[in-house]
Parts: C-alpha cells; sequence; structure tokens
C-alpha cells in the first residue's frame, strides 16, 4: 500500500494506492496521521489507484472525517472504483462523504 499527500487546489490531497487491508491499515494510519489534525483545509482522496478497501480502512476514513468536520471542513472520496463505493454501500458509509 502507497500513501502520499500533497497540496493542490486548496485541498490537502491524499493518494491511495493498492489494497488498505488490515495488514496495511497501521502503516497508512501512521502515514495520514497529519489529516487527523488538519484543521484549515478540505480533503481530498485520490481513490483512483486504491483496489480494495477493509472495515480498518473505512475506520481511518471515518475518523478523519470526524476531525474534518468538527473543524468546518468536509472529505471528498474521488474516482472511486464500483467495488470500493458498493463497500461504502452496504457500511451505510456512502452518506457520509461526498464523492467525486
Amino acid at each position: 500500500m502507497k500513501t502520499s499527500i500533497l497540496e493542490q487546489d486548496g485541498f490537502i490531497v491524499a493518494v491511495l494506492e493498492g489494497e488498505l487491508d488490515t495488514a496495511a491499515a497501521q502503516e497508512v494510519e501512521n502515514a495520514l496521521q497529519p489529516l487527523f489534525t488538519n484543521n484549515d483545509r478540505d480533503i481530498l482522496f485520490d481513490c483512483s489507484r486504491l483496489d480494495y478497501i477493509a472495515s480498518s480502512g473505512l475506520r481511518i476514513l471515518l475518523s478523519i472525517l470526524k476531525n474534518a468536520k468538527a473543524n468546518g471542513h468536509k472529505v471528498v472520496l474521488k474516482d472511486v472504483n464500483d467495488e470500493i463505493k458498493n463497500v461504502f454501500k452496504l457500511t451505510g458509509f456512502i452518506s457520509l462523504f461526498d464523492f467525486e
């Protein structure tokens, strides 16, 4: 699993690449740590190269979303494939996030 963070068009952009499974979750959570304390920008997750997400990955995204909303910001998931979007639907998370 590869994770990178950059700034683009007023967003903090996190690029997720690979499989966000239970084995990768701790590494990804550590890599995304700056997003847990972000209080000045909206966050965009580029999911165009994300192949899989487990419940541990959903938990990470939900924690980041809660912090962002508490600070008046949004979290957008961009280019989510149908399989991953279905996971969001099945868990009820589809209504919590903005998708592009």
